[in-house]
């Protein structure tokens, strides 16, 4: 009688400073220590069967237009995933009845990411409807039951991950409740996109220098705050001040993304100075309830403009100015996001 083989489960990835990739080596590039453990258990949970569905390379193309919107067609995401869970407040509690990542199989697992003391230690878990090859989802231990509101730890271990990985694509990021968040339970998602974003490179308007905050404005699909870590040694002061940021934000009522890519300092690619980790915190009206159904969701990839898409007329036919609507329908208008960024820079500079 056949045995059958048995589970894989989480395997500790343990790392320090030198395992960091300060700047990225640039498109093609060979891969970290972390992106070959990343990635190849990723491929061996692909082989055995544990995603909804098997991922193959995906149509993309950049929509014509000034910002370089990428757009890719992921059919059998958008009929394949779990439907999300209706999300009815900004502060709502973890529900253990609800589907939450206590529920996840051992072989789901892939790493567990142990680094320098201070950050969350993280487990890396396959996205079981990925929208790429390597997408994942990033948690502190499960067990601890947490809703998706971020913390300062966790954020910084996702900030370690994205300089982990030698890949210039590798970006890692937060949706809040009421901001594209479908399960209530503390994650990041970790993402592999072979194509550079313009929130890499766009200037930024000065709100706090001290505390190299600032606005991103014009040239980016849209609008958000900006922080920088030139170096890993402002990880921490960068995660605590993303993270007093968004909790102003839901105390105001408002939903929130956050994203973490390398990227240009805040004065743009002409500062003279390299790479380091640029890290976006979009501010928007929430949406609570059951989703509503839209050619696409309104969550950190289309912030950043990368457009997943699910159904093929919506994939060759849209246009960037249809998406910029679409996009911007969620967002603030000019004049309260200036007055949000005024009392951002008041509270850090405090």
């Amino acid at each position: 009688m056949a045995v059958a083989a048995e589970e894989p489960s989480a395997e500790d990835f343990v790392y320090g400073e030198e395992d960091f990739v300060p700047q990225a080596a640039g498109w093609g590039s060979e891969p970290s220590r972390f992106d070959r453990a990343l990635l190849s258990g990723w491929d061996d949970r692909m082989e055995r069967g544990l995603f909804r569905y098997r991922l193959g390379p995906l149509p993309t193309r950049v929509l014509p237009g000034s910002l370089g919107l990428v757009v890719q067609l992921n059919a059998e995401r958008g009929t394949q995933r779990r439907p999300p869970q209706p999300m009815l407040s900004l502060r709502q509690p973890f529900d253990p009845a609800a589907f939450n990542f206590t529920r996840l199989r051992p072989g789901e697992l892939l790493l567990r990411l142990r680094g320098p003391a201070g950050a969350d230690v993280l487990l890396a878990a396959i996205n079981a409807s990925p929208l790429e090859r390597g997408h994942v989802l990033l948690m502190p231990e499960p067990g601890r039951r947490l809703p998706q509101a971020l913390t300062a730890p966790v954020l910084r271990a996702g900030l370690e991950a994205v300089l982990l990985s030698a890949h210039p694509g590798f970006r890692v990021g937060f949706n809040g409740l009421g901001a594209g968040a479908s399960v209530n339970h503390l994650h990041l998602h970790g993402l592999y996109l072979d194509r550079p974003l313009p929130v890499e490179t766009a200037p930024a308007r000065p709100l706090c220098p001290p505390r190299r905050l600032g606005l991103l404005l014009r040239h980016v699909p849209a609008p958000a705050f900006l922080f920088y870590a030139a170096g890993p040694d402002e990880l921490e002061g960068v995660a605590r001040d993303v993270c007093r940021a968004a909790e102003r934000l839901a105390d105001t009522g408002l939903a929130y993304n956050v994203l973490a890519t390398r990227g240009d300092p805040p004065e743009g690619p002409g500062a003279g100075a390299g790479r380091g980790l640029r890290v976006l915190l979009w501010a928007r009206r929430p949406s609570l309830g059951a989703k509503a159904t839209a050619a696409f969701t309104v969550a950190l990839c289309e912030l950043a403009g990368h457009l997943p898409l699910p159904a093929a007329p919506v994939f060759r036919d849209i246009t960037e100015e249809e998406a910029l609507r679409a996009i911007r329908q969620h967002l603030l208008p000019e004049p309260e996001l200036l007055r949000l960024g005024g009392d951002l820079a008041q509270l850090l500079a405090a």
